[in-house]
């Protein structure tokens, strides 16, 4: 897209596909925004093995699909958020995004969506990065993934992880859980999923998080913060998670492809 009316012809968002009305928190994807290094080192291990017909299911800011449109090539791409504000924003940004795949917006949770993004395209790949933890019943939401997906189609998923990491601002933002990566393989493969990847994420922000959240009971992510991280610690960690798989991290990443019937 080079100009306004291309811009147009390539965006299109949907309306409200709920009555549900829904509460943004806080300014923590705006600090999280700026995390380029981070957002890059989960984009590079899903990038194998994304498909041409992708829904990015809670996409905030668009930061992320920003993203993946300079480093993946695709067709389309379905940007759905729930939250009112953020999704105000998300529509601005992605009339902005330079590209020659149709990009879309759908303002709801993916439950909301799926219908009718499934009616138009059937996805490929589904991605949840940093939102899973959010939903309450994330096994019926594992089903409706499976379900949309065109046929063997796959999810790819970046939640919290490690229980005991659970603190104040887990609490605040709404995390519902953070996850043992065999309880999540466990629920993608009853939800009738074979496990692509899954490995343990961020060994090395165990410790700063613990201290933080949990010792000091901070809720709330500085900015400044997240950009020292980034620039620092990230690539180095990056390096080293790619030759030796960490026994424990912060989070968990996991690639799971739907079966055959």
């Amino acid at each position: 897209m080079t100009g306004s009316d291309s811009a147009d012809e390539k965006l299109k968002a949907e309306p409200i596909l709920s009555a549900e009305r829904f509460a943004y928190p806080g300014r923590e994807l705006e600090a999280m925004a700026g995390a380029s290094n981070y957002h890059e080192w989960i984009l590079g291990i899903f990038k194998p093995f994304l498909g041409q017909h992708l829904v990015e299911v809670g996409a905030g800011l668009g930061s992320f699909s920003e993203l993946i449109l300079k480093h993946h090539s695709c067709q389309t791409l379905s940007l759905v958020e729930p939250s009112d504000r953020m999704y105000e924003q998300l529509v601005a940004n992605a009339r902005r995004l330079q590209a020659i795949t149709r990009v879309e917006t759908y303002h709801g949770t993916f439950r909301d969506a799926a219908p009718l993004i499934n009616s138009k395209q059937p996805p490929d790949s589904i991605i949840y990065v940093n939102v899973l933890e959010h939903i309450t019943d994330d096994d019926s939401e594992l089903h409706t993934i499976h379900e949309t997906l065109s046929a063997a189609g796959r999810v790819f998923l970046f939640v919290p992880a490690l229980p005991w990491l659970y603190g104040a601002f887990d609490e605040r933002v709404g995390h519902v859980r953070r996850y043992r990566k065999s309880e999540l393989e466990k629920k993608l493969e009853r939800a009738g999923f074979s496990i692509v990847v899954s490995t343990y994420f961020d060994f090395p922000g165990i410790a700063p998080w613990w201290v933080k959240y949990c010792l000091l009971k901070s809720a709330t992510m500085e900015p400044a913060g997240v950009r020292f991280y980034d620039r620092f610690i990230v690539p180095a960690a990056r390096r080293i998670e790619a030759l030796i798989s960490p026994p424990i991290g912060k989070n968990v990443i996991a690639i799971a492809q739907k079966r055959q019937q």
